[in-house]
């Protein structure tokens, strides 16, 4: 029995060769390998003294070789070809374990060169991969380290693979190999400039009970490099296991929670926000946010960007909550959580991300793919379209209103009050009717005056001003650019408001 080995992750790899040899198998290597191997006391034959044949090209040919793929594809099981290989000099191979030069880690690095990429793509090793799990019937192929212990338990107590295992782990070569040339793909078209063509690997986090109805399957997958703010990388520290609406709503709060530097929270339900505020410490946001709407939060999750604290935890521990999430948990929040067995607490990655991000929404055959929406102007004076300028506290909270808007389902209205959102309308078919859902709310809490009103879109009528002047607003922060815009601003300065436009809308279908 003879094994190739040609890995550049070399994990293990001593420890597995050494085993191999110990349970009777010659062991074949290349370059690197080989040396390593040696160094620590492995008997290794030479790639060369199989093929007859030098490394030629830097190592770029070396195992592209009738004697190893010959001795690879050859089926045991018919006889010509076994007669065919007996013909040529070549002896059979029963083991290959390889993984592949370092691409994507290469095309990772900043001053990365073209002519570094491209050195970097493998050609044997995938090659090599591919014979042997075609011909798996016959070749046990490895290009996990985490296999080699299943595979030698198997040997020593039968003396070789079995047939299912042998399967699973061609099947495990292939995907490797396709990620690895899809990898490669990717960077080459890029650097064409070619785009009509997308590649896309994720890997499954876990099978889910069910999707958003009990009667639809689901799964959930993440991508391959991990990201800040990011569900599908978070840690998990108790409680159930995540259903896939839990899912969708801890990545919207969490989209939420990216926006601010200041201690913040958030309280969400159904992905849209129905309490936020900011605080000097994360338990005054905590609080705030709860007031802005106790009823809603309800069976809803919450999400900060500072430690929760056991005092906090101890204002949070009366409510019903399916989620709460943080980038830290105290060890005094933890135990007063500990009773309450069903509460998923997630600690999340949070830092800033500079690298663009991208969206992407399926459609029933297709798909959508944009930048992700994480750019948000500051709300600066300069801004403002009406005869009266903004205080500063009304600057404040339209910036703070501004940040909470772009994450609210169109049509998006969010009243705010002191750095807390005291009303939400989302979703709704026209803007006025969303404008009266926050209004409304706001009022039902005892807040009529004083208000800052932000819109996610421009208003396309006069009417949402006129209904915000009778609810207590004082200003207005809107993208603008409707042609109707100039009615709103004129509205406006009747009714000694202010008005900004930022000249950026934040949709979010």
């Amino acid at each position: 029995m003879r094994a190739l080995i040609s890995v550049s992750d070399k994990r293990g790899v001593v420890e597995f060769a050494k085993a191999l040899q110990s349970l009777g198998w010659e062991i074949i290597a290349t370059g690197g390998t080989m040396t390593k191997l040696r160094e620590n006391g492995v008997n290794v034959i030479n790639i060369s003294d199989v093929t007859g044949f030098p490394e030629i090209c830097d190592g770029r040919v070396k195992t592209l070789h009738p004697k190893v793929h010959g001795g690879l594809l050859g089926r045991r099981d018919l006889p010509d070809h076994m007669a065919q290989l007996k013909a040529n000099g070549i002896e059979t191979i029963e083991m290959v374990c390889v993984n592949l030069y370092p691409f994507e880690a290469t095309i990772a690095k900043e001053d990365v060169t073209m002519e570094d990429a491209v050195e970097n793509i493998d050609i044997g090793g995938p090659s090599m991969l591919r014979s042997a799990a075609k011909n798996f019937r016959d070749v046990t192929v490895v290009c996990d380290p985490s296999d080699y212990d299943t595979i030698l338990g198997q040997i020593r107590e039968t003396g070789n693979t079995n047939l299912e295992t042998r399967l699973k782990l061609s099947a495990k070569a292939y995907t490797h190999t396709a990620l690895y040339d899809s990898h490669i793909a990717t960077y080459m078209r890029k650097q064409a400039g070619l785009d009509e063509k997308l590649f896309l690997a994720f890997d499954e986090v876990q099978s889910l009970r069910y999707g958003e109805n009990p009667h639809q399957q689901a799964r959930f997958y993440r991508a391959e490099t991990e990201v800040p703010y990011s569900v599908a990388y978070a840690k998990q520290l108790g409680g159930k296991e995540l259903s896939y609406n839990n899912i969708q709503d801890a990545n919207a709060a969490l989209q939420i929670v990216r926006e601010f530097d200041e201690p913040f929270a958030v309280g969400l339900k159904h992905m849209n926000p129905c309490g936020a505020a900011i605080g000097k410490d994360i338990n005054e946001a905590w609080r705030k946010a709860y007031e802005a709407d106790k009823v809603s939060i309800y069976g809803g999750i919450v999400a900060l960007n500072r430690e929760l604290d056991g005092e906090t935890a101890k204002l949070m521990k009366p409510i019903f909550l399916e989620i709460v999430m943080a980038p830290s948990f105290s060890k005094e929040a933890l135990e007063v959580f500990a009773s309450k067995k069903n509460l998923r607490i997630l600690e999340v990655k949070m830092e800033k991300c500079d690298k663009k991000q991208k969206q992407y929404v399926g459609v029933t055959g297709g798909l959508l793919v944009q930048d992700a929406d994480t750019e948000c102007k500051e709300i600066v004076s300069d801004m403002c379209v009406s005869k009266r300028k903004p205080t500063e506290s009304e600057l404040e909270d339209m910036n703070f209103g501004w940040r909470v808007v772009k994450h609210v389902k169109s049509n998006a209205i969010v009243v705010v009050k002191d750095g807390a959102t005291v009303g939400v309308g989302a979703g709704q078919m026209n803007r006025v009717g969303s404008a009266e859902i926050a209004l409304e709310e706001a009022k039902a809490a005892g807040h009529t005056e004083g208000l800052v009103l932000a819109s996610d879109g421009f208003l396309p009528f006069d009417d949402t001003v006129e209904f915000a002047s009778k609810y207590g607003v004082t200003a207005i922060v809107q993208p603008g650019g409707s042609i109707r815009d100039e009615d709103s601003v004129k509205k406006a300065d009747e009714k000694g408001m202010t008005m900004l436009f930022t000249g950026m809308r934040h949709f979010k279908h």
